[in-house]
């Protein structure tokens, strides 16, 4: 009997890099790999590479240059943001939502450490804020919000506009991490209501190591990194120039498939596909908001036919010896014996948020890999069940 090759279906935690991606890093690596604030001939060819690529990052995605902080990641861009936007401002509330990224979470714990009051925005049973909430929540001491576009595990798309524009009216700073938008959407920053926009290169075929933060110009920062002043003095360091030109090309790749299909993420008719052969399966049900959630995600509860909630760590174990790379949870917090944060601010009892399944998918994978899934997952399901009876 042939044996059905593993796929990567784990595209939120990080993507495989693209060959493009790589060619770029290895030529910057061969022509410009010298220190950019050297002043000489090595350090100025590798300056200009590190600013083509800056400058080819902000034109695909419809922003000034200048705006631009490149940084080790998502997390520190997170962290950059907040830090660095709230060392400009006298302590005041920070508002987060319930199902923000770790890396979130934990900056805005470190302002409250240093006094910051920190307030949470709950979610309905779909991942998005209670927008009911949002008249009291911007109100004085607020100075500053950090909702999440994309939502990792469930897919929840948040209404950044809505929410950027009453910030706005309301003279608070607002922060969004868009690390699982970013290549799956048409995008123009500049136009958008937000002060302080973070991603990285990794979800999109680009290099790990390398990530942004946007951030307007009339917006003070503080160093969250000190050191030789690079990056506008932001962040001490000698730059990675490979790296930048890997997420330059990354970029370019996402923003060419959304071209060739109209502004839309091509990924998203298979997802569906996907999804209307999933749901019928006995014990998986669907998760996160329908309407408005990231085109290349699925998210699912499984549980055994009588509704035992089966733990989606094991499930992930038994899938992948049947040849498929998934996850259950963030990838940065997936390593938690307990059930999953995100589930339980949704309103999911613990038993349940332990047992999440999250399906990502990539432009490596074809229409035609991705037909022997569902027996797959079926497989693995009952196989789960066996263990635990």
């Amino acid at each position: 009997m042939a044996v059905e090759p593993p796929l990567y279906l784990d595209a939120c935690a990080a993507a495989p890099p693209a060959e493009p991606v790589i060619a770029a890093m290895l030529a910057a690596y061969q022509g410009a790999w010298a220190n950019p604030s050297s002043l000489h001939g090595f350090g100025f060819a590798a300056a200009d590479r590190l600013e083509r690529s800056r400058q080819s990052i902000a034109a695909a995605l419809g922003f000034p240059a200048s705006w631009l902080t490149f940084c080790s990641g998502g997390t520190e861009a997170s962290h950059g943001a907040l830090l660095g936007a709230a060392a400009q401002l006298p302590k005041g509330r920070l508002v987060i939502s319930a199902v923000e990224h770790p890396a979130v979470q934990a900056a805005a714990r470190q302002l409250e450490a240093q006094g910051w009051e920190l307030a949470i925005w709950p979610v309905d049973g779909v991942g998005r804020v209670e927008m009911a909430c949002l008249d009291r929540l911007l109100a004085p001491p607020t100075r500053l919000v950090s909702v999440l576009w994309g939502q990792s595990e469930v897919g929840t798309l948040q209404p950044i506009e809505t929410i950027g524009a009453a910030c706005r009216r309301a003279g608070v700073l607002f922060h969004s991490d868009a690390v699982q938008v970013l290549g799956h959407q048409p995008l123009e920053i500049e136009a958008l209501p937000v002060d302080l926009l973070t991603f990285t290169a990794h979800k999109i075929q680009g290099p790990r190591g390398i990530g942004a933060l946007v951030a307007r110009p009339d917006l003070a920062l503080g160093a969250w990194i000190g050191g030789g002043g690079q990056e506008a003095g932001r962040r001490g360091g000698t730059e990675a120039v490979s790296l930048a030109a890997g997420f330059a090309a990354a970029i370019q790749l996402a923003q060419a498939r959304l071209k060739a299909s109209g502004g839309r993420d091509p990924l998203e008719p298979e997802r569906d596909r996907l999804l209307a052969a999933l749901e019928p399966l006995a014990g998986v049900t669907f998760t996160g908001c329908r309407q408005r959630r990231l085109p290349h995600h699925l998210s699912l509860l499984l549980t055994s036919p009588s509704g035992t909630p089966l733990p989606g760590r094991q499930v992930v174990s038994h899938l992948w010896q049947r040849g498929l790379a998934v996850s259950s949870g963030t990838a940065c917090s997936s390593g938690r014996a307990s059930g999953s944060p995100v589930l339980g601010a949704m309103g999911y009892p613990p038993e349940q948020a332990g047992s999440g399944l999250r399906i990502s998918l990539g432009p490596w994978l074809t229409p035609s890999q991705l037909d022997s899934l569902p027996a797959r997952v079926s497989a693995a399901l009952v196989a789960v069940q066996t263990e635990l009876t």
